[in-house]
């Protein structure tokens, strides 16, 4: 009895379809949309070509679809579960105070890096190749516009800093009810777990958002233009890569005292999605669910996340408009001083806010550009390559995201080590916390 039910479960075993990992699945959306898009554009395959953009368009939808209420009963959730955290007012502000300093590490690696390769120069573009952009950041709209005219319109037209704001003061409001507020925060707790429930199915699409969104880069844009802005591109991806795998490692080792590998073993599921989506918000159930598997604390994780999602740029706010201005600089022939390099970093430390996790960057170069002087018609220059830049801006901005509540957490002594240590890149996709092996195994 007991040799042949050894021998049916190595049977039963093998005739189980094996799971294929999610940053396996991911992987290979990459390499099958890069060759699809790379057939497209060479054989000029038309109708491959639209299916491959309306698969990315598709998944990007979905995607922002989720934005708006996700994002301001995150904040709304987020804020009111501080009280549950001692020392909230702390936690906090040790946060932003790291955002802060890590961005200024980021901006100044992007401004190094500007003015040691010349991005702008040899490239064979003028100002007549370039346009104004149709939506532009300043200072006075970036201030009189986190304030909304009325409760409906950020929530139509996405504007994230709006919903922001108005999450911000209800999540205070309610702290300040205290128990009055109880059946908003009992409402908002189950709307946010019905949200973040559907944005896992489409997370589930993500490979297959993966291969349209590659595939269609490559067919629109093919390798020339990469060509023409060989040195910019190189330029933002370097230094992505320099925080990424340089700055964040050593905070990681030096400050939190963690193993850098062991980290991005267990955040890689979240990089990689924000590669691929180009979203900070719509990764960001991804990025919190792999922080705090990684040692940080619920209530923590569940404001610093939502926090850093809608703030914490060091690629599109810190990096790239660094790296940008030099170049849009140079292809006008501008010169920049010292106090203009002042005025970078002091744009992508204060107003990493104006990109608001959305796809692109665009209101933050424009206010980068506008803070300087310099002719808003660069943007135009740069809106070609910018999906192809975006990918790699995005996954830095998520690590980032997920490096600084563990920096933190790690000082304040909330750090879970031991999960840090045994943390994985894989989790169920349907956003539960229960491993699918168990599930298989009973």
């Amino acid at each position: 009895m007991s040799s042949s039910a050894t021998q049916a479960a190595p049977t039963g075993t093998s005739r189980r379809i094996p799971r294929i990992p999610f940053w396996a699945q991911i992987l290979l959306g990459l390499v099958g949309g890069a060759l699809l898009g790379w057939l497209a554009h060479s054989q000029d395959i038309a109708w491959l070509g639209s299916t491959l953009a309306q698969i990315g368009h598709l998944f990007v939808q979905l995607l922002k679809l989720a934005v708006a209420p996700l994002v301001f009963f995150a904040i709304v959730v987020s804020i009111t579960n501080l009280r549950n955290v001692s020392n909230a007012a702390r936690l906090a502000t040790r946060t932003l105070l790291w955002f802060m300093a890590t961005s200024l590490i980021a901006v100044v690696i992007g401004l190094a890096i500007g003015l040691l390769t010349h991005p702008g120069s040899g490239t064979g573009l003028t100002a007549a190749n370039g346009s104004k952009p149709q939506h532009t950041g300043s200072w006075l709209d970036f201030l009189t516009g986190i304030v909304p005219t009325d409760i409906i319109t950020p929530f139509t037209q996405l504007n994230v800093l709006q919903i922001v704001f108005m999450a911000a003061v209800v999540g205070i409001a309610a702290l300040q009810l205290g128990e009055r507020a109880q059946p908003l925060l009992t409402l908002s707790g189950s709307v946010l777990e019905l949200l973040q429930k559907a944005l896992w199915w489409v997370i589930r699409l993500a490979p297959l958002g993966t291969l349209g969104l590659i595939g269609n880069a490559i067919n629109t844009y093919g390798w020339d233009l990469i060509k023409q802005y060989a040195t910019f591109t190189v330029d933002v991806y370097v230094g992505c890569a320099l925080v990424m795998f340089g700055v964040y490692p050593l905070l990681l080792a030096t400050v939190a005292k963690v193993s850098p590998l062991r980290f991005f073993r267990g955040a890689w599921p979240a990089i990689q999605l924000a590669f691929v989506s180009r979203s900070s918000v719509g990764t960001m159930p991804v990025t919190q669910r792999v922080t705090e598997r990684l040692g940080v604390p619920r209530e923590y994780a569940s404001f610093a996340v939502p926090f850093g999602a809608t703030t914490k740029m060091d690629g599109c706010a810190a990096i790239y408009p660094a790296i940008s201005a030099i170049f849009i600089a140079e292809v006008f022939g501008i010169h920049l001083g010292i106090g203009d390099y002042v005025l970078i970093a002091f744009v992508s430390v204060i107003g990493s806010a104006a990109t608001a996790g959305l796809t692109g960057a665009v209101v933050m170069l424009t206010l980068t550009l506008s803070t300087l002087g310099l002719p808003l018609e660069g943007v135009g220059l740069l809106l070609a390559i910018d999906p192809i830049l975006d990918m790699m801006r995005t996954a830095t901005n998520v690590a980032g995201q997920s490096v600084i509540p563990i920096l933190v957490a790690a000082r304040e002594r909330l750090l879970d080590r031991e999960a840090f240590d045994a943390a994985d890149g894989e989790f169920d996709l349907d956003g539960s916390d229960e491993p699918e092996r168990v599930a298989a195994a009973a």
